[in-house]
């Protein structure tokens, strides 16, 4: 039995299914690439910001933030711009930028969820239609079936299940995956945003002390 057969016996809740399918891959893949691209060694970009900055080299800092991919970067450049403005300024304008930066990264997860949910209610969905298919042609043979018969109603029960469970697993698998890395990329922001702050107010300690 071919592939195209053997989803054709699902009958018409496959579709569905299919669609659930294709969004589950299209989203992993999307925000694979996404997050991959907003990693960086968080560790190596600050020590490289704070050198720079115990030299006052701050248009050197800037750029290095400009070069930068992802949001520790943009968070730190935020930081810089606003570094002569109060310590709370300088925090409110970290999280103004961090709140535009978390939707970004949770994109899309909400979708991998809500497949990972509902596709295996379509396959148990998907079950009950095919033996109620099944009970319709004992009832209208008033009993009297053989196992080719109810072929077609079982058939349609076990591959919508099946399919459901194939297309759940792996977004529910992916969701928390996703979610993980983006929890990362969160400690790494907040670690950058706290380590920035104590760089800049040290910063601002020596020059009070040299004035």
């Amino acid at each position: 039995m071919s592939l195209w057969q053997f989803v054709i016996r699902g009958g018409w809740l496959m579709i569905p299914i299919i669609i659930c399918g294709a969004l589950t891959l299209a989203v992993i893949i999307e925000r694979l690439i996404a997050l991959r691209k907003s990693e960086v060694d968080t560790e190596k970009f600050i020590g490289s910001v704070e050198e720079k900055m115990k030299k006052r080299k701050i248009r050197e800092t800037l750029e290095l933030c400009e070069n930068t991919p992802g949001p520790v970067a943009r968070l730190v450049y935020r930081a810089l711009v606003k570094s002569d403005k109060p310590p709370e300024v300088i925090k409110e304008n970290i999280q103004d930028e961090a709140n535009q930066i978390i939707p970004y990264l949770e994109k899309y997860l909400g979708v991998l969820a809500t497949i990972a949910t509902v596709a295996p209610l379509l396959g148990l969905l998907g079950t009950v239609t095919g033996l109620i298919k099944a009970f319709m042609v004992i009832e209208a043979k008033s009993g009297l079936v053989n196992p080719t018969d109810l072929a077609r109603g079982i058939w349609e029960a076990l591959i919508t299940t099946v399919a459901g469970l194939v297309v759940s697993i792996p977004a529910y698998l992916g969701y928390n995956y996703l979610v993980s890395r983006v929890n990362g990329l969160i400690n790494d922001m907040e670690r950058a945003t706290s380590r920035m702050m104590d760089i800049l107010l040290f910063l601002r300690s020596e020059e009070e002390e040299i004035k």
